[in-house]
């Protein structure tokens, strides 16, 4: 006797193979959660002491704060400062080997942000050391003026280094933290409901596999007997809504049905395969009256037909739109073209316009000997201008920034060059805190005259460094808005601060009245006037601006060389900063070497 496979047969082995696997399942889940068990156990453990770590750093620098502070506002050595050495030398050295200890196990953003934060603290300490403790070792640096300032404009930097730092520590704090009691909470509590659930749910298999096992090798029979007299239809092109494949049991007895359509069913594929590729014309037999897909054939190959007639068209109706609208476009980018080209030519032309008003370098030779002017427009017209003139044997040089840069900055410059060059043509002043003031007044008519004052009208104005400079006597007189005035001698910085108001009186303010400074020179003075724009340049390893410190560090540098070598190094220094970032603002820079 042939031994036969039959579905019931099957079926008993199919769910005795889903009972078998359940089990195995259920000690493989049993098992995991013994092990992620012990995970939990080891992510505690790397947590934990990098969160203390971390904490700990946090507290080193807020000693390190106050211990710096101590340092600069206490001459006497207390034993404060002894324990910001140590804080510095020993405690911060060794905490960072503990950091990167415990920080192997984080992840790759954690380990940057790790490396970012000791980073900056490395440059915060640096600048502790460098630039205000070694400053400040004996009471005569506390008691040096200009030693304690240099040390006091880095000791007001520190606040951004420092925020940036408890900014970026704060968060890799709350982000262990968060990650130590997540972690280990979320996962005790949920592999504690998994195991439950694995339990439960490999108990309902291994009765439910049993139950539909035997329920199924009850119930298959009839239904396969059912499904026998439908593939019969099929014989003659009906469709059923099921397909059952030819198998070595019952289902076997229905494989003649399928035979007769394997003829039926390859016409059926090359025919469609025809109407596909687009040939209408292509003949088909339907397998019987009755056979739904073989009329469902026949009338989709008229509906494609019909399809693609209307497609035909609208292709043709598009490709003409497209060929109208692709001819407006050009159109159109020609228009632009030409008025571009108009705008660039007119803003070229007041460049020239610009350069016209400035004096000549020849002018600037005989007027000012031993001079440099660096001037940096941002933009093909600047907002900066520089003024140089000589009356009553008196040498007059400006540095002048006005609000904005680029066109209005520009016409700006025009209004105070002209107002300035009245000024000095139609009145006797000499003295630079006269100029201005009439220079004010001049620019306040020029651009507020018969307005009404409105909440947030625009203050437009300049910053400006006058000075005079009789080379008989050696006498310098400087008036300032905003912008300072530097004189560098033996070796020693000399900053006279200008007045805090611009030029241009503004409605509803009271009139200000511009300070007169007189300075007797030496030989051997270099004398300093700018505008911001070369301090407030972004580059440099991390986008930051110059800064007004940095640049007297430079100015202090170049000074001892000649004075065209000085303009050199300015304007390749700025260069090397700036880098691929954008210029910011116009840059001038005048430069006077007294021989």
């Amino acid at each position: 006797m042939n031994f036969r496979l039959t579905i019931g047969k099957k079926i008993g082995i199919g769910f005795g193979v889903i009972v078998l696997l359940n089990i195995i399942a259920f000690l493989f889940t049993n098992s995991t959660l013994t092990t992620s068990r012990q995970k939990i156990h080891e992510v505690t453990a790397v947590y934990n002491p990098s969160l203390a770590s971390l904490k700990e750093l946090d507290n080193l620098l807020n000693r390190s704060k106050l211990g710096i502070t101590e340092w600069f506002y206490t001459p006497v050595f207390t034993p404060k400062k002894d324990l910001l050495s140590s804080l510095l030398h020993t405690e911060y050295p060794a905490l960072k080997i503990r950091l990167f200890k415990f920080s192997i196990d984080w992840s790759t953003d954690e380990k940057n942000s790790l490396k970012d934060i000791l980073t900056l603290t490395d440059k915060l300490f640096d600048t502790y050391q460098i630039h205000i403790m070694d400053k400040l070792l004996s009471m005569d640096e506390y008691n040096d003026p200009a030693n304690y300032f240099i040390v006091h404009d880095v000791y007001e930097e520190l606040d951004e280094p420092f925020g940036t730092i408890n900014k970026k520590l704060s968060t890799l704090i709350g982000k262990q933290g968060s990650n130590a009691n997540d972690n280990s909470n979320a996962m005790l509590t949920s592999f504690s409901m998994l195991e439950k659930r694995v339990v439960w749910l490999g108990v309902i298999l291994v009765l439910g596999g049993i139950l539909i096992a035997g329920f199924t090798i009850k119930t298959i029979v009839d239904p396969i007997q059912q499904l026998k007299k439908v593939l019969l239809l099929m014989g003659r092109g009906v469709l059923p809504s099921d397909h059952i494949q030819d198998r070595n049991d019952e289902i076997g007895e229905m494989s003649n049905a399928l035979n007769d359509l394997v003829d039926g069913m390859d016409r059926t594929t090359q025919f469609a395969k025809q109407i596909g590729s687009g040939n209408f014309d292509s003949d088909y037999l339907p397998l019987s009256t009755d056979d739904t897909l073989g009329a469902a054939l026949l009338k989709m190959r008229e509906d494609l037909r019909e399809n693609e007639r209307i497609l035909e068209a609208k292709v043709v109706e598009r490709t003409e739109q497209v060929v109208h609208q692709k001819e407006e476009i050009e159109a159109k980018n020609g228009e632009l073209q030409v008025l571009y080209k108009h705008v660039t030519d007119s803003i070229k032309y007041a460049k020239r316009i610009q350069e016209a008003i400035l004096p000549p370098e020849s002018f600037v030779k005989h007027v000012l000997p031993n001079s440099f002017v660096l001037y940096k427009p941002k933009d093909i017209v600047s907002g900066d201008f520089y003024w140089i003139d000589k009356k009553n044997n008196i040498t007059m040089f400006a540095a002048v920034d006005c609000t904005g840069h680029g066109v209005p900055g520009a016409f700006m410059s025009i209004v105070g060059y002209n107002i300035l060059k009245h000024v000095v043509t139609n009145t006797n002043f000499t003295k630079p805190s006269l100029i201005l003031d009439s220079l004010n007044e001049g620019v306040s008519e020029t651009l507020h005259h018969g307005q009404e004052k409105e909440e947030g009208q625009a203050k437009d104005g300049m910053d400006v460094s006058f000075c005079t400079i009789d080379f008989k006597t050696l006498e310098l007189q400087y008036a300032g808005a905003f912008n300072p005035l530097y004189i560098i001698r033996n070796e020693q910085f000399i900053i006279t601060k200008a007045d805090k108001f611009p030029i241009g009186l503004f409605l509803g303010e009271e009139k200000k009245k511009f300070t007169n400074h007189t300075f007797q020179l030496q030989k051997g003075d270099t004398i300093y006037i700018f505008s911001d724009g070369y301090a407030d340049q972004f580059g440099g390893k991390y986008g930051k601006k110059f800064m007004g410190n940095l640049f007297r560090k430079l100015l202090m540098e170049v000074h001892r060389e000649p004075i065209e070598k000085q303009k050199e190094i300015l304007n390749k220094t700025v260069e090397e900063w700036r880098g691929d970032l954008d210029q910011v603002d116009d840059i001038l820079v005048i430069g006077v070497k007294i021989p």
